[in-house]
């Protein structure tokens, strides 16, 4: 491999003049940055997105590196990727890691792995790559950290709330955020800081093997996944790839008898990757379909141990408004610490029923919910068909005395409640997102987003994550949404108004 061209002077990216022995002039484009990668250190970064809403490998080089050249300033210099096994994920970020650290002087990245092989794994990458810059580095290269002339420097953390909190640095790489604990990412997000000119960013890094995983709810929380550089939005980019992106390019093969041909439909044809196509013919072969999706596709993880596996927003969730031709109906769920809940539901003439909103507040008191309740509620209270709430409301509070329904009712909004197992109210909702002759008898406006990321999300107990069995795991976060429609289903079963029909 030869040399990168360099220079006596270079412009760090706050605007101070760097003093090195031998600075790299910095690539000034894409396609310059995918040139300098490929000369430098032999690999060739797909630069070509095949999927629609997805992202080339380049983009999220390109965003990470460029983000301290830019002007006007970013604002925001996290990323979250989303990509496949095998997808070049680590490797890439390791190149990320390099390039900060040759191009950015005083630069401190820090890799935050799932596990200690993973960290090591991406360190081993970046090591790999200093044999071609051996001149830049300040003494030796250690196993868990190296530092370069330039002042900037590079370690691995243990997956360690502690080993998190005492570091303060502008980089923070966190590869495969899937396998983290929840306390560990918790204190991650105090560990960037902006100085030097280098701007502060956290970039995540994973697959995404659970719809209830920690993946699943930073890319949910991601407003929106975008290719563009985001400029001055506050937003964080969600960078996403399959095996589309990263497959070899297919030449010559006769598509009506290629085994990829449902999922590639000839995708694979502009593809500009790496990864063997007959590789990938035998991993799917010998995976699991939801696994071959989950880890390949980047679609919608593998639905094992979830409660709704059925449900589906592409059938379940379209806009539904208030229809003064039917009756309106409230579920509540009781909360203080973990959420409060009411939902607004009416059902059709066709016994569909319609989710049209939802309302969910921690840490506020009764008064401050029925007033919210009653001035979102579309009719008179006289004109409410139903309000369902937690038969644990009637329990008397220990300091007042007195219980969430009486509150309630005290408060202009008299509710019902049934006791009903938890099981028979699943049940309800299972026989709702589809019964027994395949039709769906359920439509959530897309207003409800946290019942429909709960009806995604509700999960079993995994092996060591609670007492096995038959109920849901109460994770504080997607159960209680749920709570809320179990009991109107179970009050409307014993509740509804008697229906005249023609014999």
């Amino acid at each position: 491999m030869t040399r990168p061209a360099s220079a006596r002077r270079s412009r760090a990216p706050g605007g101070d003049n760097v003093e090195t022995a031998e600075t790299p002039r910095p690539p000034q484009s894409r396609a310059d940055l995918r040139h300098y990668i490929q000369h430098t250190l032999g690999i060739a970064v797909p630069d070509r997105a095949v999927c629609p809403a997805h992202a080339a490998p380049l983009d999220y080089l390109w965003h990470s590196f460029h983000t301290d050249f830019a002007r006007p300033p970013r604002v925001n210099g996290d990323a979250i990727v989303w990509a496949n096994r095998a997808g070049g994920k680590t490797q890439l970020a390791a190149v990320a890691t390099l390039l900060d650290c040759l191009f950015k002087p005083r630069c401190q990245v820090r890799i935050l792995a799932g596990s200690a092989r993973q960290a090591a794994h991406m360190y081993e990458h970046l090591t790999g790559f200093l044999e071609v810059f051996e001149d830049e580095l300040r003494g030796r290269t250690l196993k868990d950290r190296c530092r370069f002339k330039n002042g900037s420097n590079v370690e691995m953390l243990t997956q360690s709330p502690v080993s998190v909190r005492g570091h303060h640095v502008q980089k923070l790489r966190c590869d495969e955020v899937e396998l983290f604990s929840e306390e560990v990412f918790a204190a991650a997000q105090f560990t960037t800081q902006s100085r030097d000119g280098i701007l502060a960013a956290q970039e995540i890094i994973s697959t995404m093997h659970q719809p209830y995983g920690l993946m699943q709810k930073i890319v949910s929380r991601a407003e929106e996944p975008i290719r563009v550089d985001p400029r001055q939005s506050l937003s964080t980019p969600l960078f996403k790839w399959c095996v589309w992106e990263t497959i070899e390019p297919c030449l010559g093969r006769t598509c009506s008898q290629c085994p990829l041909w449902t999922d590639c439909g000839g995708k694979a044809k502009n593809a500009r990757g790496y990864l063997r196509i007959d590789d990938c013919i035998t991993q799917m072969q010998r995976a699991s379909r939801a696994g071959w999706e989950a880890e390949m596709l980047c679609r919608r993880p593998s639905l094992e141990n979830v409660v709704f596996g059925e449900f589906d927003p592409d059938i379940h969730v379209r806009p539904v408004e208030y229809d003064a031709n039917l009756p309106l109906y409230r579920a509540i769920d009781f909360g203080f610490v973990n959420p409060f809940v009411c939902l607004w539901i009416q059902v059709d003439a066709d016994d569909r029923v319609r989710v049209i909103d939802e309302y969910l507040k921690r840490r506020v008191t009764i008064d401050v919910h029925a007033a919210e309740i009653k001035s979102r509620t579309a009719c008179p209270a006289n004109r409410v068909a139903g309000t369902y709430c937690d038969p644990a409301g009637r329990g008397a509070n220990d300091i007042t005395g007195t219980n969430a329904i009486d509150e309630l009712r005290t408060l202009g909004i008299p509710a019902r409640s049934c006791r009903s197992s938890i099981l028979e109210g699943i049940e309800h909702i299972r026989r709702a997102i589809r019964a027994g002759d395949g039709t769906s008898r359920l439509v959530i406006s897309p207003r409800c987003r946290r019942l429909i990321e709960a009806l995604r999300c509700y999960h079993y107990p995994d092996h060591g994550e609670g007492a096995a069995g038959e109920l849901p795991l109460k994770d504080g976060i997607h159960d209680h949404p749920i709570d809320a429609l179990r009991y109107f289903f179970v009050n409307y079963k014993k509740h509804r108004p008697p229906t005249a029909r023609p014999y």
